[in-house]
């Protein structure tokens, strides 16, 4: 019996259905979605999607989606046994419907602005005769507003997004395209807690240039120097013993100098006196180097971004709405000829207490929460 795959992109509710013959007992596995039925295909990525076998929602643990290939794979069963085989196919004469998530279904969405809505409501609210601002050209407000945006991302909004990485034999990582800043590197142990990792200040993978028997520089055709890659320093450390850059023994007697300073700790670093590995990032070649313990790890990279990359990311939390509006016209009016200073000096107030509410609301602070922590201080510490 032959089961039906329906490709549906969700916009409300315009359907088309391909047919699949499938084997007995389900052993189809694999779907490619086309772009005829997903406008969106280009851009699509796996939480986009919601997959449903006769019209009950599959766990997405069942599946996977690759954006590259356009690709749905079945691999288990989870959580939905009465729906798919163990092979994860869906049962023989099943209805697999796979949507597009409409912008309603895109939950957690509504608490943002989009970038293009702040520019019109912009136009809107602050241009136009009898308005503080009479003229001025939309490309020089959605030039500000991206300025705005990339400000308030690095200390105001919630910017901040997280990487999970397998750390490769090489010790070294690339930085995400978007990368500012980091925020925190760890990585997940045995139970999934992280572990901090700390930078190491004292070395760095320099530019090598080859010499030659007399220790001249070597140039090629084009009279450009030569470079060795990677540097001797960098190879002296990452084959190092991980002990030589993090104090992973446990024995006191390791860091004291017992000839002159006995039962004293003699040189150690708090920020190495830990036994999880340490890193340094190569910002000339955009690059995370890891020490020799950390090879294998699952490193967990959380990071600053602008927020400018995609139109998905250009968007202004609600509680950063008002903030962004007023730092608009502040630089508008900065920007322009003959306006009074006093008026300049407003909105400039205006556009600090804005941003100051904007940092107290996203701040999230709760009460109920903040008295349990600090219940803390009460514990009876037993000698």
């Amino acid at each position: 019996m032959a089961g039906l795959f329906n490709q549906t992109h969700e916009s409300y509710y315009k359907q088309s259905q391909t047919t699949w013959s499938t084997e007995p007992n389900g052993t189809i596995t694999t779907f490619t979605l086309t772009s005829a039925n997903f406008p969106s295909l280009a851009t699509l990525t796996e939480s986009d999607l919601l997959v449903f076998v006769n019209n009950n929602e599959i766990d997405p643990a069942n599946y996977s989606y690759s954006s590259s290939t356009n690709v749905l794979t079945f691999s288990d069963y989870i959580n939905n046994e009465n729906e798919l085989v163990s092979s994860g196919a869906p049962k023989d004469g099943y209805t697999l419907l796979v949507k597009e998530k409409a912008g309603s279904e895109r939950y957690g969405e509504y608490q943002y602005v989009s970038l293009d809505d702040i520019v019109n409501n912009f136009l809107i609210a602050y241009v136009g005769e009898g308005k503080i601002i009479s003229k001025v050209k939309k490309t020089d407000i959605n030039f500000h507003a991206k300025r705005g945006l990339a400000e308030f991302s690095y200390d105001t909004l919630r910017s901040e997004k997280a990487q999970e990485i397998d750390v490769p034999s090489n010790l070294v990582t690339k930085l995400p395209h978007d990368y500012i800043n980091y925020v925190r590197l760890s990585y997940s142990d045995s139970d999934g807690i992280e572990r901090i990792l700390y930078p190491m200040r004292y070395t760095s993978n320099p530019t090598a240039l080859l010499q030659d028997s007399n220790d001249d520089y070597l140039f090629n055709e084009d009279g450009n120097l030569l470079k060795a890659e990677p540097s001797t320093t960098w190879d002296k450390f990452k084959s190092g013993n991980s002990s030589s850059t993090e104090n992973t023994n446990n024995d006191d007697s390791a860091d004291v100098d017992t000839t002159s300073n006995e039962g004293r700790r003699f040189g150690i670093e708090p920020e190495h006196a830990q036994g999880n590995g340490s890193f340094f990032i190569d910002q000339l070649l955009g690059r995370i180097h890891f020490s020799s313990a950390l090879s294998g790890k699952i490193l967990i990279l959380k990071y600053i971004s602008d927020r400018l990359g995609t139109d998905n990311e250009m968007r202004v939390h609600k509680f950063a709405e008002e903030a962004i509006y007023k730092h608009i016209a502040y630089a508008v009016l900065s920007s322009k000829i003959g306006i009074p200073e006093y008026v300049v000096a407003r909105y400039k107030k205006e556009r600090y207490a804005a941003l100051r509410n904007a940092k107290i609301r996203l701040s999230n602070f709760k009460s109920q929460e903040l008295v349990q922590i600090m219940r803390n201080k009460s514990k009876w510490i037993k000698s």
